[in-house]
Formats: structure tokens, C-alpha cells, sequence
């Protein structure tokens, strides 16, 4: 049972030693960080493989992977599958009739004082208060 697990670690680790040492190899500095990608399969691994396996293959502390294991238990879970996204047709509300505009009327300053009447209501008839505007003067 034994060659069986360690049959199927190093089947599963292979691949992300072969990503980590192309990582190593490529890397500007030697302190760089570690890619984000890298830590996140290596931990992903952990559930099917022991912890100092992991490390001694993708020759990692052995610390360093238990933390980052403990850090993020988020990570290590299965994301829940999204639904599917289709298209959804979205109809535009119906156009509200805009309120017609205020009547304005701006009478020219005959004394220089500026008279503006402006009616709120459309229906109100607005030329026959000007006329008793106009008139009382």
C-alpha cells in the first residue's frame, strides 16, 4: 500500500517540480518570491500528499510549506462550481412622458424692472394674466 501512495505522490508532484525548477532556473534574483501559482498547487497537493514529501521533492522547508498550508485553508478547498452564464435580454422601462416645460413669459422692462411669470400648471391660462398684468399697470 505503501508503493501505492508514494506511486501516486510522485505522479502528482512531477509536474510541479518540473514548473519549480524552470521557476528556479529563470528567476532574476535568488531571493525573488515565489509565484503566487506555485504555492497555491503545492498546498492543493497537500491533501493528497504528506507535507515533508511535498517539501523534500519540490525541495521547499518543510516550515514554510506547513504554514502556508495553515494560512490559507480557503485555498486548499474546492472552489463551488459558478453557474453557468448565459445571456439575459434586459428591456429598458418604459418611457415616463417627460412633463412638458413650464410656461415662461418674460415681459421687456419698459421702467427697467425685469418681470418673468412662470407657470407650474400647462392648462393655466397664462395670456390672460398677463393681459390683467399688463392692464393694472
Amino acid at each position: 500500500m505503501q508503493l501505492e501512495i508514494d506511486a501516486h505522490a510522485e505522479q502528482a508532484l512531477t509536474p510541479l517540480a518540473r514548473d519549480f525548477d524552470q521557476w528556479r532556473q529563470h528567476r532574476r534574483t535568488r531571493f525573488e518570491r515565489m509565484p503566487p501559482p506555485l504555492w497555491e498547487q503545492a498546498i492543493a497537493l497537500s491533501q493528497q500528499v504528506p507535507i515533508a514529501q511535498i517539501a523534500k521533492r519540490l525541495h521547499l522547508r518543510g516550515s514554510d510549506v506547513k504554514k502556508r498550508c495553515a494560512a490559507a485553508p480557503a485555498a486548499v478547498a474546492e472552489p463551488a462550481p459558478s453557474p453557468a452564464l448565459g445571456l439575459v435580454e434586459v428591456t429598458p422601462p418604459p418611457a415616463w412622458p417627460r412633463p412638458p416645460a413650464a410656461p415662461e413669459v418674460d415681459l421687456p422692462p419698459a421702467d427697467g424692472a425685469r418681470r418673468r411669470m412662470q407657470c407650474r400648471e400647462p392648462q393655466f391660462p397664462l395670456a390672460a394674466l398677463v393681459r390683467t398684468f399688463l392692464a393694472a399697470r
